[in-house]
């Protein structure tokens, strides 16, 4: 009882705190704005606070009722949808069976809230009165996010604390209508618009902070320490938190490049693929649009997992896999960060573009040892492999890269369509029509995409502008029509 107090007094204490910050922060206009206050308590896996949210409506419709997206809860013991697939749980969860969630404690600035959803993650706040096109209303949301201890995107780690998708975030907007998702095992499941995020973080003064955007603000108060941070167009927001933490540092331009580790033996080799990688991916793509570039290395199941302006890293990576592991998560910050797109029903968009274009770096940095055909072989081996393995035992392969994350019967089907055939449909783009014209076709679309979902049209017509017929191209690949 005592404890449930504590935090709600936390809560309470947070949420005043942030309507007074917020009073001092002058307006502006047409992007959601996310002011967020929170402290973290390692004692108890939590992290206490409040998000004060100024939403513009940018749909021509009126808006009765917001959504957010609340992703934690994927964490919860009875959730419906499990947040680690079957294939990686024992190594996600490192001393067995461990549960999260997030506690919505208030709602201020509207008449009624209720959290819903199919998987009980979604809030719905219903408004005072409807929000008309290009009307704004202010949110003042309290929350407690109760991590797991798994290596994954929201969870404590041996070393580390995973702060990915660890705060009520608007449902994207799709059709002029929030786009509902919910936390599926397997891709990304994130369809979300970007927006301008303020951050102060209380800790206690032995953490340091890899974050989304940059950290403009350090204080240490006693045992505490309290960070300020900021990041301006940016699709979400996500931190790391360590103990352990050394830095190293690198700069292409006026972007500092940092790589936060704890067990890396050659750190030197590890930042210079992230600023080669970056310099590659901006010289070939267009300019990155923020001002720092952070890769940390975590606890974490998978390989990594990509923010904006930040990358999560597995500290359980070998020096090769780490290279390239290191170069797939810094494409993401062209194609996913800058271009997003709906990795819930076209995960190919961003994650085999990102792994063609890891190809395409490592291709001319020979020094890593991997060569462009090296990589495409090993991408068609293994597609080849699913499709007779899966043909053996079901019956049929379907091939088909357009469908649902649901819709995989597993990670290993993922991978094949949306990283393998995904490489080879767009080396074979490449093959067709020229180096000169592929990469146009890729700066048209990062250059009129920026900040925005694109869409698969969107992707098409970037090559058409660039004079491409590729229409009946990628038709008969994303339809399985295609044979390999």
């Amino acid at each position: 009882m005592k404890k449930v107090l504590g935090w709600f007094l936390i809560i309470v204490c947070v949420v005043v705190s942030l309507q007074g910050f917020a009073a001092c922060k002058k307006e502006q206009n047409g992007h959601t704005r996310y002011e967020i206050i929170a402290e973290y308590s390692p004692e108890n896996r939590t992290l206490a606070g409040a998000v004060k949210v100024t939403f513009e409506n940018p749909t021509d419709n009126e808006l009765s009722v917001l959504k957010f997206q609340l992703y934690p809860n994927a964490y919860r013991k009875d959730a419906l949808y499990a947040p680690v697939s079957t294939a990686y749980a024992t190594s996600a969860y490192y001393n067995g069976e461990s549960y999260g969630e997030m506690v919505i404690s208030s709602v201020n600035g509207a008449k009624n809230w209720e959290v819903m959803g199919e998987d009980e993650n979604i809030l719905y706040v219903f408004l005072e009165r409807s929000l008309y096109p290009q009307e704004k209303v202010v949110l003042d949301i309290g929350f407690m996010t109760k991590l797991a201890e798994v290596n994954h995107r929201t969870g404590v780690t041996k070393k580390t604390v995973n702060l990915g998708n660890f705060f009520p975030i608007l449902c994207g907007i799709k059709h002029d209508g929030f786009y509902e998702t919910a936390y599926y095992p397997i891709g990304d499941p994130f369809y979300q618009d970007c927006a301008d995020y303020k951050m102060t973080l209380t800790l206690p003064k032995e953490y340091s902070v890899a974050a989304t955007g940059k950290i403009v603000g350090e204080r240490t108060l006693e045992s505490k320490k309290v960070y300020t941070m900021y990041a301006t167009n940016a699709r979400d927001f996500a931190l790391v938190l360590s103990k352990h933490y050394r830095v190293a540092k690198a700069k292409v331009g006026d972007v500092d490049i940092l790589y936060y580790y704890h067990s890396d033996k050659t750190p030197q080799v590890s930042v210079a693929v992230a600023k080669e990688s970056f310099e590659y991916f901006e010289k070939t793509f267009g300019a990155y649009p923020y001002e720092t570039y952070t890769v940390a290395q975590t606890g974490f199941c998978l390989g990594g997992m990509e923010y904006p302006a930040l990358v999560m890293i597995s500290d359980s990576l070998k020096d090769a896999e780490r290279a390239r592991v290191i170069a797939h998560e810094t494409a993401h910050q062209w194609w996913y960060a800058t271009v997003g797109s709906n990795p819930i029903e076209n995960a190919w968009q961003d994650e085999g573009l990102a792994e063609y274009s890891t190809v395409m770096f490592f291709e001319n940095y020979e020094k890593y040892e991997y060569t462009r055909e090296e990589l495409v072989m090993e991408a068609l081996k293994e597609y080849r492999s699913y499709y007779d393995v899966y043909g053996n035992v079901l019956g049929r392969t379907d091939t088909r890269m357009t469908r649902r994350l649901d819709e995989y019967v597993g990670d290993y089907e993922y991978k094949c369509l949306a990283y393998d055939k995904g490489v080879l449909m767009f080396d074979t783009l490449r093959k067709s029509v020229g180096d000169k014209k592929f990469v146009a076709g890729l700066k048209k679309y990062y250059t009129q995409n920026r900040f925005k979902i694109a869409t698969v049209g969107n992707l098409i017509g970037s090559f058409e502008k660039v004079g491409l017929d590729v229409h009946g191209f990628f038709d008969s690949f994303l339809s399985g029509k295609a044979i390999l």
